[in-house]
């Protein structure tokens, strides 16, 4: 089924505005606040309330000519367009962007994921016609442990290696919150040093009320202090003259690429950690089949498999291949 409200560069034609466009735009549609979705540059933005605070720290209060939240549910209607947003479950403010026009109902789900996080805003599902998901994770080989499973390795390593600190490479923006909320989840109390990349965004969300427990910045502590304790920092710090300074470190990174033995052999990771903020291939298999759609589009990802798994159910199903969305990009 063509869509004759949206084109494959998800750009919805008749109200001239696109979803999570590459370049800037006159008007766009943002779902969540990870780089290769949310640019600056934009002439007027539409998003949710969590997302615009997160775009705003990340670029700048005038990053875009002007910013339009709306919230969960609510819907707006444009010139005839009907855009609804619903959580994706991604990040804190993700959403899905569902479009209604003339009976058809189109969801662009962003980026999402359908297990249960504490930083994020649950994911609801949509029941569409045309769906547009995406695919990061869209083999058969990838079938996520549960967070909890992960974090109980990580205690277990802090039990076994009281000696050493345990530094954890994650993203900024979602991931080291998340790793955060499970240890605290998980009943673990103590300190969480930060690297400096990570207060910013840390406070922010405890600013929009989610509570971390007690941080410290890791710089500022000396280095029998961090002896035992659980560091987080970015990706790039786990390999650079700012690890060093830390007690015999365990080197550790939550993704869920960390599934492929040879990505954390090739990182030095000694701890591998299966945390990933996107569905895997069964959870894609369930969505694509709740929501009803009979066409789905793929992008942002392993686009093959799942579109062949689509019309193997009898689906109309196509790549879409946008340029901009990065597979390993920030919130893995």
């Amino acid at each position: 089924m063509a869509s004759p409200i949206l084109d494959r560069n998800l750009h919805i034609r008749a109200i001239d505005t696109f979803i999570d466009p590459a370049s800037p735009k006159d008007r766009a549609i943002i779902t969540h606040g990870h780089s290769d979705h949310a640019r600056s540059g934009h002439g007027k933005v539409l998003a949710t309330v969590d997302t615009i605070a997160i775009m705003k720290v990340r670029y700048g209060e005038g990053c875009t000519g002007s910013f339009q939240a709306l919230a969960y549910g609510e819907p707006l209607d444009i010139d005839g367009v009907r855009i609804t947003l619903y959580p994706a479950g991604h990040i804190l403010g993700s959403a899905q962007v569902l479009i209604e026009h003339q009976g058809q109902r189109i969801v662009v789900t962003g980026d999402y994921k359908r297990h249960p996080d504490r930083t994020a805003q649950p994911f609801e599902l949509v029941p569409c016609d045309l769906l547009v998901t995406e695919a990061t994770f869209g083999l058969p080989v990838f079938q996520h442990p549960e967070p909890e499973v992960e974090i109980a390795r990580l205690l277990r390593s802090l039990r076994d290696s009281a000696d050493r600190s345990h530094v954890i490479g994650c993203y900024a923006l979602g991931k080291a919150q998340r790793v955060i909320s499970l240890l605290r989840g998980a009943g673990y109390e103590a300190p969480i040093y930060l690297h400096g990349a990570m207060v910013r965004l840390c406070e922010l969300y405890e600013e929009r009320g989610v509570p971390l427990g007690e941080l410290r910045l890791a710089i500022d502590a000396p280095k029998s202090e961090l002896e035992g304790a659980v560091v987080i920092a970015p990706p790039s710090a786990l390999k650079d003259r700012w690890s060093r300074r830390l007690a015999d470190p365990v080197l550790a990174f939550a993704s869920g690429w960390m599934s492929i033995k040879q990505r954390a052999r090739q990182s030095l990771v000694e701890l591998p950690l299966v945390i990933s903020d996107h569905v895997d291939w069964n959870e894609l298999r369930q969505t694509i089949a709740e929501t009803g759609a009979s066409t789905v589009w793929v992008t942002h990802g392993r686009e093959d498999a799942l579109v062949y798994y689509c019309r193997q159910q009898g689906l109309t199903a196509e790549p879409l291949n946008i340029q901009g969305f990065e597979d390993n990009g920030e919130e893995e």
